[in-house]
């Protein structure tokens, strides 16, 4: 009865951390095969194209935190870092 999305957490540790979602393919599976009316999102460890396409084979998306704010953080024009971040990403 909810609206918006599901976040799906791939692992029980603290956001940012170094960490892969390897193993936890079963229960992206499980989540898959619930066919939720909200979209289901995969957050924690997503970090780069490679992770983000990894999320995404089992979700409508994936979540990326950590990531993002560390490149902002490193500097430059902010227009042109999203801009740059986000390519990376879906290119």
């Amino acid at each position: 009865m909810s609206r918006g999305f599901v976040y799906a957490v791939s692992s029980s540790s603290t956001t940012g951390k170094d960490k892969s979602f390897e193993g936890q393919q079963a229960y992206f599976e499980r989540i898959k095969k619930l066919q939720l009316k909200n979209p289901v999102l995969i957050g924690f460890g997503i970090k780069d194209k490679a992770t983000f396409e990894a999320a995404s084979a089992y979700s409508n998306g994936a979540i990326i935190g950590t990531a993002f704010v560390k490149a902002l953080e490193a500097g430059g024009e902010v227009s042109q870092t999203v801009d740059r971040f986000v390519k990376a990403i879906i290119n």
